[in-house]
């Protein structure tokens, strides 16, 4: 078994035992921590895997992460490419941009509630807010390292301002634009859990709150494992979108 294989497992394997032996230790004063413990979760999970319920709630939550990521994109890229073109909106708009950004999306939940109600709606506000930031600012940085010769042998061509856009600048900010997509999907997929408990009925956000107000406490442990394998997964895969790029280019 190589090395790249036997070293994450052997990681894992300890974050185990440093758990295992955490509960053991904890249970003695605190006896209802032993729910908690990796063989109660893990034959919890065992379970879940099998129950149609527990798919149905993982689908929700990768629904309201696409949603959300898709509004992100659709603000985030045009803000960004904007911002990298024009020293006057640039100078306009980054400082209320930076204001934003360091609010933290979560202090937005009664707001979104108040004015979009309860629902689907609020999630996909919080979703997007937390994740058109880094977007918009890896675009915009993508937009000003372009190599301006391109853009100086575009309008020596004639190019027409779309042709230019959707030809020269947008393949050249590609990558930035999928960095950025990465950051994006580790803040919403933070962003996720306390956002479904927003007076949803389906998500993994709900479930941990249905778990606990069951006091089943080995499911909530196993959705705690689902949800860190589920953000793990989606990492990888924006990861392995950003090198497939950089290696087809």
């Amino acid at each position: 078994m190589p090395a790249t294989l036997i070293l994450p497992l052997l990681g894992l394997a300890l974050a185990a035992a440093l758990w295992a032996a955490a509960t053991l230790l904890l249970a003695n004063e605190t006896p209802i921590l032993a729910n908690f413990a990796p063989a109660e979760a893990f034959r919890a999970l065992s379970r879940l895997a099998v129950d149609p319920v527990m798919w149905d709630h993982v689908g929700v939550s990768l629904q309201r992460v696409a949603i959300g990521l898709a509004a992100a994109l659709a603000i985030g890229v045009p803000a960004g490419i904007l911002t990298g073109v024009s020293r006057v909106f640039a100078q306009t708009t980054t400082p209320l941009f930076q204001f934003l950004r360091m609010i933290s999306p979560l202090s937005w939940m009664p707001i979104a509630v108040m004015v979009l109600g309860v629902g689907d709606a609020p999630v996909y506000f919080l979703l997007a807010f937390a994740a058109v930031w880094p977007i918009l600012l890896n675009t915009a940085a993508g937009v000003a390292q372009l190599d301006r010769n391109w853009l100086m042998l575009a309008r020596s061509l004639s190019a027409t301002r779309a042709e230019t856009l959707f030809r020269v600048v947008l393949p050249g900010i590609v990558a930035h634009i999928l960095s950025g997509v990465r950051l994006a999907i580790g803040i919403i997929w933070i962003i996720l859990v306390p956002a479904e408990m927003l007076g949803v009925s389906a998500g993994l956000g709900y479930f941990i709150l249905d778990a606990r107000d069951r006091l089943a406490y080995p499911e909530l442990m196993a959705a705690i494992l689902v949800i860190g394998a589920l953000g793990f997964l989606l990492d990888y895969g924006a990861r392995w979108l950003y090198q497939h790029w950089l290696h087809k280019g």
